[in-house]
């Protein structure tokens, strides 16, 4: 269910969220709303039928479909790495707890996306803006006319800066209220992404964020954020700037560990806080990893944010040619259990990537 936008959000749109949504806590924030930096608002928990599905399953292997049928959306590349086009339902075999499905329909460009660009604005990313504002409205032009896409900013808090559009004018004056913050709220903001920001009906839903991952530990878990990206079917394509803040750690490090003896003790401290922001950022990749494996997307670490454009761009080629392939369970318990379903390809060759499973619709 939708959050309550905040005062920001137009006056329409109100009308439209009081008349669909009387329920739920406030989710995102508007880009107008007044909210102290010193006290960001509270983040929405998971609502309890959620939690009730997944507190048996592993969370990497988590999703859920309300439907007989299911929609896989797949990326197949070859050993180059390059995207394979021109298959056929019959170069595929899809195999739900390991028994082979008969696919309902396959195509390409079947089902529209709807992409949320989520962008860390935090002191990391801060400097960079200009080159995520230059790549996201080249990431838009590549979409199709019947695609949408939606933008949010997070840092101290969590701001929905355009709600879902296809008019590149609307969102080029969103990237444009894209400003600098300090904290980094990640979890929230996937959270918040993933549950509230809902695609239409038989649309796929991505989302693209650009960030380090590392989460200032002041709201939701990484657990939470993952579960809700998996429940919603969301896949998740993740920019991080890891190595590039890597780089900048390991220079500055190298630089103090070259000095003399008493210079390494005066610098102490930073030396302390330098190692620890490493660490940090090896944790972080395991998570990005772990987020993007799950729900079926990838993880790029350009070495400097010139390349922002051209994996902005690839990312947008990939959505643009994914596999859409449908099929109806030979299983029809209705029981809410969990269905684990692999996806492969006639060729051993090709690099297949979907979704791990699904929760089948209860009674």
């Amino acid at each position: 269910m939708l959050g309550k936008f905040s005062i920001g959000v137009s006056l329409a749109l109100k009308l439209v969220l009081c008349l669909c949504v009387c329920v739920g806590s406030a989710g995102f924030s508007s880009a107008n709303a007044q909210v102290p930096e010193d006290t960001p608002p509270p983040i929405p928990k998971l609502r309890p039928k959620v939690q009730d599905k997944v507190q048996d399953i592993d969370p990497d292997d988590v999703i859920s479909v309300t439907t007989t049928e299911v929609l896989l959306p797949v990326t197949v590349r070859d050993n180059t790495g390059q995207l394979v086009l021109g298959l056929t339902r019959k170069n595929f075999h899809v195999f739900e707890d390991g028994i082979d499905q008969p696919l309902s329909d396959l195509g390409l460009r079947q089902a529209p996306v709807d992409v949320v660009l989520l962008v860390d604005a935090s002191s990391s990313v801060s400097d960079n803006l200009d080159d995520f504002r230059q790549a996201a409205e080249g990431f838009a032009v590549h979409l199709a006319a019947n695609d949408r896409i939606s933008l949010i900013q997070f840092d101290d808090r969590v701001l929905l800066l355009q709600d879902w559009t296809n008019s590149i004018a609307q969102l080029r004056r969103a990237l444009r209220r894209v400003a600098p913050g300090m904290f980094t709220r990640f979890n929230d903001a996937m959270l918040l992404a993933a549950r509230d920001q809902l695609p239409r009906a038989n649309a796929r839903h991505a989302i693209i964020v650009l960030t380090d991952g590392i989460d200032s530990g002041r709201g939701t878990t990484f657990d939470a954020a993952l579960r809700a990206a998996l429940q919603s079917q969301t896949t998740v394509y993740v920019v991080s700037n890891t190595e590039i803040e890597r780089a900048k750690k390991q220079s500055e490090l190298s630089v103090m560990l070259s000095g003399s003896t008493s210079a390494q003790r005066f610098n102490e401290l930073r030396i302390g806080d330098l190692r620890l922001g490493l660490e940090a950022l090896d944790a972080s990749e395991h998570n990005l990893d772990q987020l993007t494996r799950s729900t079926g997307g990838r993880v790029y670490k350009p070495t400097s944010f010139n390349d922002l454009e051209r994996i902005y761009r690839e990312v947008a080629e990939e959505l643009r040619n994914q596999y859409a392939i449908y099929y109806s369970p030979l299983n029809r318990t209705r029981d809410g259990g969990f269905r684990r379903v692999r996806v492969e390809t006639t060729d051993p060759q090709h690099r297949v990537n979907a979704r791990i499973g699904y929760f089948a619709p209860k009674k």
